[in-house]
């Protein structure tokens, strides 16, 4: 690695504990608000010491000369990320996604603090195991998956990336009209919008809509370029059509021009609080990234 010193950025998020807290004021007023609804608060007290075991164990065994990190999940908007970092993803799942959007080619390490809690589909490793990977990862020697994220750019410039999923449509309950083109199909549709799923994302939102739906498209692999177009109930109304619902994206991108008068957005799995503005008349191009994740295997 070109830096004599690299940089191991720890990220996790706040843990149910944190946030009951945080909303309650006390550990005592939480227990009483989580009583009423038939729960523990001492299952979430373990979580949390789970969760703060991990990040003691990671840190402690770094090398005193690599230079360090720690952040919230809060804080990765304006985290300014070096090219050379080494990421540790320490929490559920979607934590993965929420770090990935703001990378480029840095490699990520999946860490489960609780394997009783969370799956562990991104976050697939052992605290006890992260050192070694962040060892192998700083002197490049790492594996790991490139996984296949989505990117939109509007015309004005701006983009988004997402690991499993976008979202076009509109912010709240309301059809969302815009104009749709894939190739030489195009058409105008008033929908409760649409998503384009990553293979990552199979798992998730895209998974639901094909179960539903019974889709002859699935959506692809994880590390495979393509990309898949799920359209969510369109109505065939008067100018509208239902013929380009779904599917799948390869070598052109989806292309779609926003005709909402206001409210239309774009955002990324699932945080709705992280958006692009989408007025009438922009237009979007969706494609895969031109970077994956690299995922620690």
């Amino acid at each position: 690695m070109a830096d004599t010193f690299p940089r191991v950025v720890v990220v996790t998020r706040p843990t149910e504990l944190q946030l009951l807290v945080e909303e309650h004021g006390t550990r005592e007023q939480a227990r009483f608000a989580l009583r009423e609804q038939g729960r523990n608060l001492d299952d979430l007290i373990e979580r949390d010491r789970l969760q703060a075991a991990a990040v003691t164990l990671v840190l402690n065994g770094l090398l005193t000369s690599w230079r360090r990190a720690r952040i919230g999940r809060d804080d990765l908007a304006t985290f300014a990320f070096d090219p050379g970092d080494v990421v540790v993803a320490i929490g559920q799942d979607g934590l993965v996604p929420n770090v990935a959007k703001y990378l480029e080619t840095q490699v990520v390490i999946g860490v489960n603090p609780d394997p009783s809690t969370y799956e562990g589909v991104l976050v697939r490793h052992a605290p006890k195991k992260a050192n070694a990977l962040i060892a192998r990862a700083v002197a490049e020697r790492i594996e790991y998956e490139e996984r296949t994220m989505a990117e939109v750019r509007l015309d004005d410039g701006q983009r988004l990336r997402a690991l499993n999923e976008l979202f076009v449509g509109h912010r709240s309950h309301q059809s969302a009209r815009y104009r749709i083109a894939l190739g030489t199909r195009e058409e105008r549709q008033s929908s409760s919008g649409l998503i384009v799923a990553t293979g990552t994302g199979s798992t998730g939102w895209a998974r639901s809509m094909v179960l539903e739906r019974r889709e002859s498209v699935a959506p692809p692999a994880p590390t495979a370029s393509d990309l898949a177009l799920y359209v969510r109930e369109a109505f065939p109304g008067p100018g509208y059509g239902t013929g380009l619902t779904t599917a799948t994206i390869a070598r052109s991108a989806l292309t779609v021009t926003s005709e909402m008068t206001s409210g239309g957005v774009i955002f990324g799995d699932g945080i709705e609080d992280d958006f692009l503005r989408f007025p009438w008349g922009s237009r979007a191009e969706i494609h895969a990234a031109e970077h994956p994740l690299r995922l620690a295997a």
